[in-house]
């Protein structure tokens, strides 16, 4: 990586810092902005954590923001092409844009006997939702520090264990060691899940900072071929481009990687069986998605599904039903089944994906 690469990445993040961050008084956690915590009784090495802020919270995240259906006023900042993170509860679908997690990271949220953590890390391209119900419901905020470039979460009980979001868990401080229990969602463009959940609600840009929620923080960061990290990377696995999207899957022993250029060479539609020791892993792909999601392939009654493409549509050779990318089948015998997604799987960047999985399995399309 060349010196230019690293001055201009610092250059984006410190006018994102500087300008964009600075937040309404009457927004910012009570305590206001502190300085980042000290790392404590870690588990991960101290020497790749590092301070990419001057305070935590500088980066605030949000707690229960305003949700608006589609075609809201609130809604101007999104575009049909902008991805969203989709989650569904209780039958309600929620869309978490990225526009608004470049800025914020974090969305603490609360509805319907449910208590999660939406996050998204920018420079790790990495979005995962975590049950904050096993931890009464701490809240989570920004640390200001990073491992392996990825977001480290802090928890507003302890306030001094941290959680790197990729390690789905506590590394450092008294919660060292405990787990995040991951909850299923996916990422696809906004138009596409719209269409799939009509009745979608969206976080409004009324989140009581002012942000460009229009616009993407860090220039061309996020361009695969970009090496451009703030801090260095581990592994430096050159077989795919370091900013190409993945989808990860832990299965047992192994994990997969899925890059979703890979995928799209199988067409508009795909059905993928990673790995012959588990043949009831799925994976569907959808182009106009520009998604990928991991599922069980496993039928109400607990037997195994095979699907397939036929005539541009995921159907299973049992009954014939057919399957769309959020695991649900749109007609045939089993209409209304929802596939088990497996929750750990999450899309992004290659790099990244590497430096928490150095053992990874990367898929290869069928010759």
């Amino acid at each position: 990586m060349s010196r230019s690469h690293v001055t201009r990445l610092w250059c984006i993040l410190l006018a994102f810092v500087v300008s964009g961050c600075t937040a309404d008084s009457d927004t910012l956690p009570t305590t206001g902005p502190t300085e980042p915590t000290s790392p404590q009784n870690c588990t991960i090495p101290q020497s790749l954590i590092f301070t990419a802020a001057p305070a935590k919270d500088w980066i605030p995240a949000l707690t229960n923001p305003e949700f608006v259906p589609p075609g809201d006023a609130a809604l101007s900042y999104l575009r049909d092409f902008d991805r969203v993170i989709g989650i569904v509860l209780d039958g309600q679908a929620y869309a978490i844009p990225l526009n608004i997690m470049w800025w914020h990271e974090i969305v603490n949220l609360d509805v319907g006997g449910h208590s999660l953590a939406i996050t998204h890390c920018p420079l790790t391209g990495s979005s995962l939702v975590f049950d904050r119900a096993p931890l009464d419901g701490v809240e989570f905020g920004v640390s200001g520090l990073l491992y392996f470039n990825n977001l480290i979460m802090y928890d507003r009980s302890t306030g001094e264990s941290l959680w790197p979001q990729m390690a789905r868990g506590a590394r450092c401080g008294v919660q060292s060691g405990t787990a995040l229990r991951s909850v299923a969602s996916i990422e696809m463009r906004w138009d596409r899940w719209r269409q799939l959940y009509p009745a979608t609600v969206v976080v409004s840009e009324r989140t009581g900072f002012q942000r460009g929620y229009d616009q993407y923080p860090y220039g061309d960061y996020a361009e695969p071929p970009n090496e451009a990290t703030l801090f260095p990377r581990g592994q430096n696995d050159d077989r795919l481009l370091p900013k190409e999207l993945v989808l990860g899957v832990p299965d047992g022993a192994d994990t997969w990687a899925l890059p979703l250029s890979r995928l799209e060479t199988l067409g508009s539609r795909a059905a993928v069986y990673p790995s012959e020791d588990s043949p009831d892993l799925v994976v569907l792909w959808d182009s106009s998605a520009e998604s990928a999601m991991a599922y069980r392939s496993l039928d109400p009654s607990g037997e195994r599904l095979t699907l397939r493409l036929e005539g541009g549509r995921v159907v299973d050779e049992e009954t014939g039903s057919t399957w769309q990318i959020d695991g649900r089948a749109t007609s045939g015998p089993l209409v209304g089944t929802q596939l088990e997604p497996i929750p750990e799987a999450y899309l992004a960047f290659w790099f990244a994906w590497i430096d928490f999985h150095p053992q990874t399995l990367l898929w290869e399309p069928p010759q």
